[in-house]
C-alpha cells in the first residue's frame, strides 16, 4: 500500500475547486476566491486511512500546460471537477480533461484513477447523474462520481475519502468493469489464498475455516447468523458456490466480486495485502525475502516451528495417508507457487517409499537442504506456502535458526547444530554417486535403472549418540571444482579412492594436502569398491600410512555391492567427524574414540542439568 496520496483537482473556472479545499480545511470564503489554492497536506492521523494526503489545485488560467502534464504524473489520483448546473462544463469531461489526464498518465509510468466531482449540488434540483453515467461507462478509469457542494459542507470529506480510497484500494487491478468479472491476476491471488485457507484440502472452506480467515484478516470471526446470510447470497447468485454447508473456490470468487461491484473493494484489499500482495498483485519483496541476518561462520537450520508447520502441510496433502507425496499430490502441494519449485532431481536426493514416492522423511530432508544451502530461498518458499499468515508469526524467519559460529563451536568442543554438510571428494570413476545413492537406500540396480542425471546432493538422518542429525552428501565434481577456497568449505571432507584403481589415492591425497592439511575442517577416507581386489596405490605412501602420517583414522571400506552395516556405519562416522572436528585425527574406528565421544556428550549433558538446576534454585 501506498505511504502517502497525492490528489491533484482539475478542472474549468469557476467550477469551485479553491473552495472545496477551502472547506476541507475548516477556512471561510474570502470575498473573491483565488484561482488557485497552495497545496496543502492533511496528515496522517486526521485522515480515515492513516495516510498523510496532499492535495494539489491546478489553474488553467494561471499555470502552463507544462505544469499540468507534470502534475499528472506525479499525481496518484486525479479529481475532475464540475459544476453541476452547467452542461457545458459536464461535457468537458469527457472532450477536454479527460484525454488531458490519460496523455499525461501515459507519459508517466501508471494509469491514473479518475474522482468526478459535481460541485454547487446545492444550486441545483436533483441529480446530474444522467448526464455523468454515460461518461463513467466510456471511461473505465473513473471510479466514481461524487456530487457535493462546497458551501453547504456537503460530501466534502466524502470527496477526498473517495479519492484516498482510489489510490489505496484500487478497482483497475481487481476488476474488470467492462466483463464485469475480476481479472485474470485477481483470480491467481485469491486462488492461492482459497488453497492456503483451506486446512483439510477438501476444496471447501468450512464454518471453521471460514471463521479463521475471517480472524486472521479482519481480527474477529463473524457471527453465525451473518455467516449463514453470507452462504446464502453465494448460493443464490451462483450454481456451484455452496457444497456440503462450505464456500466453494468459486463461491469466495463471487463474494469477492460482489465486495467490489459494491464499492467494497478495499475488503478485498484487505485480503491480499494480508496474504503479500502489493498493488500489482504480486507477492512483495519484503514478504517473501524478510531480512535475516546469517555472520559468516554461522549456518541455516529449521527449528521447531517450521518442522511442525511443514508436516502438517504434508498432512493435508497426502491424500490417501500412505505418508507418502505421490506426484500429483506434490504437484497440488506447490500449487500456490507460480511454478513447482522442486526438480525432479529430488527423486535422487533423498529417501523415497517402494512406489517411488517422497516420504515424510524425505520431504523433511529436502527442505533441511534448502535451508541449509539458500535460506533465502527457503524464506520464499515458506512465503508462497503462507507461513506467516497461518502461523501468524511476522515473519517466515521464525521458522529459522541460526546457529552460533563455527568457530566458538569448535572451541567450545560441542554444538547445537543438526544438520552437517559432507563434501564427497574423489577422481571420475571411484563411486562416489553409489556413495551417495546407498546413504539413501538406493540400491545399484535402482540407480543404474534411472533415467537422466542423478542429483548431486543426497540428504538423509543419522544417529548420533541417540540423536537425529541430517547429513547431506555433496559429490564434487573434480573437473570444475576445488578452484578456490569457498569450494572445499563444509563440515567433514569425505575423501574417496578406488581399491582397484592404482592411480586412484593420488588425487585424494593431492587434494588433503593443497586444501585441507591446515585447516580445522576433519577429513575421513574411504576406500571404494571393496568387493574389487585391491590394488598396490602407486602413490609413494600406502593410504593406511599416510593417514597415519597425517594423523587420519584409516580408511574406511565401502561397497554398493553386498551393501552391509559395516559400510552403513561409515556415514554415521562422517557425521561424528563433522560434530566432533577437534578430534580429527582420532581412529575412529576404534573403541577409545567412540568412548571419549560418548563421555564427552555425557558430560555436556550432565553440566547442562546442573546449570539449569542452579537456575531454578536461584527463582
Amino acid at each position: 500500500m501506498k505511504r502517502d496520496v497525492r490528489i491533484l483537482l482539475l478542472g474549468e473556472p469557476k467550477v469551485g475547486k479553491t473552495s472545496l479545499i477551502m472547506s476541507l480545511v475548516g477556512e471561510e470564503f474570502p470575498e473573491q476566491v483565488p484561482p488557485r489554492a497552495e497545496e496543502i497536506t492533511i496528515p496522517a492521523d486526521v485522515t480515515p486511512e492513516k495516510v498523510p494526503t496532499h492535495i494539489v489545485d491546478y489553474s488553467e488560467s494561471e499555470q502552463t500546460d507544462e505544469v499540468l502534464q507534470q502534475e499528472i504524473v506525479k499525481a496518484n489520483v486525479v479529481c475532475v471537477v464540475y459544476d453541476v448546473t452547467q452542461e457545458d462544463s459536464i461535457e468537458k469531461i469527457r472532450t477536454k480533461w479527460i484525454p488531458l489526464v490519460n496523455g499525461g498518465a501515459e507519459k508517466g509510468s501508471n494509469r491514473v484513477p479518475i474522482i468526478l466531482v459535481g460541485n454547487k449540488s446545492d444550486l441545483r434540483c436533483g441529480s446530474s447523474m444522467e448526464s455523468i453515467l454515460p461518461i463513467m461507462n466510456q471511461f473505465s478509469e473513473i471510479e466514481t462520481c461524487v456530487e457535493c457542494s462546497a458551501k453547504n459542507l456537503k460530501n466534502i470529506s466524502e470527496l477526498f475519502y473517495y479519492a484516498q480510497k482510489a489510490v489505496l484500494h484500487p478497482t483497475a487491478p481487481l476488476y474488470d468493469p467492462e466483463d464485469k468479472q475480476l481479472r485474470p491476476m485477481c483470480v491467481r491471488a485469491l486462488s492461492r489464498i482459497f488453497t492456503i485457507s483451506d486446512q483439510d484440502n477438501d476444496r471447501i472452506l468450512s464454518d471453521s475455516e471460514l471463521n479463521c480467515f475471517q480472524k486472521l484478516c479482519f481480527g474477529n470471526p463473524l457471527a453465525p447468523q451473518a455467516l449463514e446470510d453470507v452462504k446464502t447470497v453465494v448460493w443464490k447468485n451462483t450454481s456451484d458456490g455452496v457444497q456440503d454447508n462450505g464456500l466453494t473456490l468459486n463461491g469466495f470468487l463471487f463474494l469477492n466480486t460482489l465486495f467490489i461491484q459494491r464499492g467494497r473493494h478495499e475488503t478485498t484489499w484487505t485480503i491480499l495485502r494480508k496474504f503479500g500482495y502489493d498493488d500489482s498483485l504480486e507477492l512483495t519483496d519484503d514478504y517473501l525475502h524478510p531480512q535475516l541476518h546469517v555472520p559468516a561462520g554461522c549456518s541455516t537450520e529449521l527449528n521447531h516451528l517450521g518442522f511442525e508447520f511443514l508436516q502438517r502441510l504434508f498432512e493435508k496433502y497426502d491424500e490417501d495417508k500412505d505418508s507418502a507425496l505421490s506426484p500429483t499430490e506434490l504437484k497440488n502441494l506447490f500449487s500456490v507457487f507460480p511454478s513447482v519449485p522442486w526438480d525432479t532431481d529430488v527423486y535422487t536426493a533423498v529417501p523415497l517409499n517402494e512406489e517411488g514416492f517422497v516420504t515424510l522423511h524425505g520431504y523433511m530432508c529436502h527442505w533441511a537442504l534448502t535451508t541449509y544451502l539458500n535460506v533465502q530461498r527457503c524464506l520464499e518458499y515458506l512465503g508462497y506456502l503462507g507461513y506467516p499468515v497461518v502461523t501468524e508469526q511476522e515473519s517466515q524467519t521464525a521458522a529459522v535458526t541460526v546457529t552460533r559460529e563455527k568457530a566458538l563451536d569448535l572451541e567450545k568442543r560441542q554444538t547445537q547444530r543438526t544438520v552437517f554438510l559432507c563434501k564427497v571428494i574423489g577422481p571420475r570413476g571411484t563411486g562416489k554417486t553409489a556413495f551417495l545413492q546407498n546413504f539413501l537406500g538406493h540400491s545399484l540396480s535402482k540407480q543404474q535403472s534411472h533415467s537422466g542425471a542423478l542429483s548431486c546432493y543426497a540428504v538423509n538422518t543419522v544417529q548420533v549418540n541417540n540423536q537425529e542429525k541430517f547429513l547431506i552428501l555433496y559429490e564434487v565434481d573434480v573437473d570444475t571444482e576445488l578452484l578456490k577456497v569457498s569450494d572445499t568449505a563444509c563440515d567433514v571432507a569425505c575423501l574417496m579412492y578406488d581399491v582397484s584403481d592404482p592411480k586412484s589415492f593420488s588425487y585424494c591425497a593431492s587434494v588433503y594436502k593443497q586444501h585441507y592439511m591446515d585447516s580445522s575442517i576433519p577429513c575421513v577416507l574411504v576406500a571404494s569398491k571393496a568387493d574389487l581386489p585391491e590394488q598396490r596405490q602407486q602413490h609413494g605412501v600406502a593410504p593406511s600410512e599416510f593417514c597415519y602420517k597425517h594423523g587420519l583414522p584409516p580408511p574406511f571400506t565401502f561397497s554398493c555391492i553386498g551393501f552391509d552395516s559395516s559400510s552403513a556405519s561409515i556415514y554415521s562416522k562422517l557425521a561424528w567427524a563433522a560434530m566432533f572436528p577437534h578430534l580429527n585425527g582420532s581412529d575412529m574406528s576404534s573403541t577409545s574414540f567412540w568412548l571419549r565421544v560418548t563421555l564427552g556428550a555425557a558430560v555436556v549433558t550432565v553440566l547442562g542439568f546442573s546449570i539449569y538446576r542452579a537456575l531454578i534454585r536461584q527463582k
